[in-house]
């Protein structure tokens, strides 16, 4: 059993967001395993759920902001008894440049507030997917750069395509395999040659 939360701020004046780029991620994984949108609206957030017989896998946007993401986690994984270890947090990182990935189980909350409200409520010990936006250019502030929108060339020329191929190579993520899920992703942006500006 798996839980992918993806971070963001609701409401449709955020939604473009360079912050949002986890609620995002969690509409990808959705496209990808053929999920439709009718969410449940339950523990301050809206979770989706796929069930087999093969996989119990949750899909969550927390509808509490970004900074306050972590009582809506621990309200979903005690209710339905997943381990924090199956957790698969997916957001915003301006630490690395745009459209470079990097996947990490663990440690601490590195500057990004959505990630240390989900610590204080659940440990340490699950996985972030961190999805580089850039810092911003002309000494912008940092929050400010983050809750302003990507612009249509990024959507039309990285974005979507990054999301969509990291929703398609998921399965190696619950097999436990981060490094293969990097190399692959890595792989395949090269291979369609997307340019990121």
């Amino acid at each position: 059993m798996f839980l992918h939360v993806g971070l963001g701020n609701p409401g449709s004046e955020h939604k473009l967001n360079r912050h949002n780029i986890g609620f995002m991620a969690i509409d990808h994984l959705l496209r990808f395993y053929q999920i439709n949108d009718n969410y449940k609206k339950k523990f301050n957030g809206h979770y989706y759920k796929l069930s087999n017989k093969d996989k119990n896998i949750f899909f969550l946007k927390p509808q509490t902001f970004m900074n306050k993401s972590g009582s809506c986690i621990s309200s979903l994984i005690n209710f339905f008894s997943i381990k924090p270890s199956s957790v698969i947090v997916w957001h915003d990182e301006i630490d690395l440049d745009k459209g470079k990935i990097k996947v990490k189980f663990g440690g601490g909350h590195g500057g990004h507030n959505g990630i240390r409200d989900i610590i204080k409520y659940i440990g340490e010990d699950f996985l972030r997917v961190r999805i580089g936006v850039g810092r911003p250019d002309n000494n912008i502030d940092p929050s400010k750069w983050v809750l302003s929108s990507f612009n249509k060339n990024d959507f039309d020329g990285w974005v979507n395509n990054l999301l969509a191929i990291m929703a398609s190579e998921v399965e190696l993520l619950h097999l436990n395999n981060s490094i293969d899920f990097m190399n692959k992703v890595s792989i395949l942006r090269n291979k369609q040659n997307i340019e990121i500006k």
